[in-house]
């Protein structure tokens, strides 16, 4: 992936889009991988806590196969460069030590530019996995916390007889406006699922919160909430609630240790294998 800020490294590094179709039906992992399979490096903004720690786990539980390394981006991306380091070595002649997936539902420069960076200063052969999102699992569990918080329906079907406890959704991001802009695909998919507008804002960036407000007050949608669409590493949740109150907002919590989340690592790993197959049913 591309962000139009930086030429890519000339390392050994592919950057690739493994960005999966719509299918909710899909075969899990390969059971058995060879033992130079890449290794996959759950790349996390801010402290790999708690949060972090239960996707890695489930993660593991899903797929013992895999060689799963979870690393903290704080301090810039040296811990990430020595984790490719470590997967090359354990690997010496395989084509790609390692498959990084950033822990990011979207567009995010500043975590993008640490993963890249610590390829370059690792010097070894890593792929770079597209962000979590937009995906249509990441837009059912945005409907999940914002029903878990009495802030929609938890049915998808509009009936005469439920009132719809809020007429507007804002679906606040990090990434700055770039985050902004690559959140507007999972407003429009919430959008679907709730019938409801939905509209994206940056909790670092433009459109903010407040944007976001006023353009669904300008259509006759005053009762408003926000879901941060976000894991929860990457931002401080206590400012998606102020941003929230500050437009008179109910607020939902962020995706968190979500099932999607975790099923979606295991997409972005499997696809940049290129041993993964979707299946579509009806």
């Amino acid at each position: 992936m591309n962000e139009g800020h930086d030429d890519p490294p000339k390392l050994p590094t592919r950057e690739r889009s493994s960005r999966p179709g719509t299918g909710r039906h899909r075969r899990p992992l390969p059971a058995n991988l060879p033992p130079d399979a890449p290794a996959l490096v759950l790349a996390v903004p801010g402290m790999a806590g708690d949060v972090a720690a239960e996707i890695a786990s489930v993660i593991r539980l899903d797929n013992p196969q895999v060689d799963l390394r979870l690393v903290s981006l704080m301090d810039g991306g040296a811990d990430l460069a020595k984790a490719f380091v470590s997967a090359a070595a354990d690997r010496p002649a395989a084509e790609t030590a390692a498959v990084v997936v950033p822990l990011v539902t979207g567009p995010h420069p500043r975590v993008m530019r640490a993963v890249r960076d610590a390829v370059t200063q690792s010097e070894s052969p890593v792929t770079i996995t597209d962000p979590l999102g937009p995906h249509p699992l990441l837009a059912e569990a945005l409907h999940m916390r914002l029903s878990e918080a009495g802030l929609a329906r938890v049915d998808r079907m509009r009936l005469f007889n439920v009132t719809s406890p809020v007429d507007g959704i804002i679906v606040a991001t990090t990434g700055g406006d770039e985050g902004a802009r690559g959140a507007d695909a999972t407003a429009v998919l919430l959008a679907a699922r709730l019938t409801l507008p939905v509209v994206p804002a940056a909790l670092d960036g433009v459109p903010n919160v407040g944007d976001a407000a006023e353009r669904l007050r300008k259509i006759g949608a005053n009762r408003l909430a926000l879901v941060p669409f976000v894991i929860g590493p990457e931002a401080d949740h206590d400012k998606a609630t102020a941003a929230a109150e500050a437009i008179g907002a109910g607020c939902a919590a962020p995706l968190g240790a979500h099932e999607a989340v975790a099923r979606l690592v295991g997409i972005r790993y499997g696809a940049a294998l290129g041993e993964y197959e979707e299946i579509d049913e009806d």
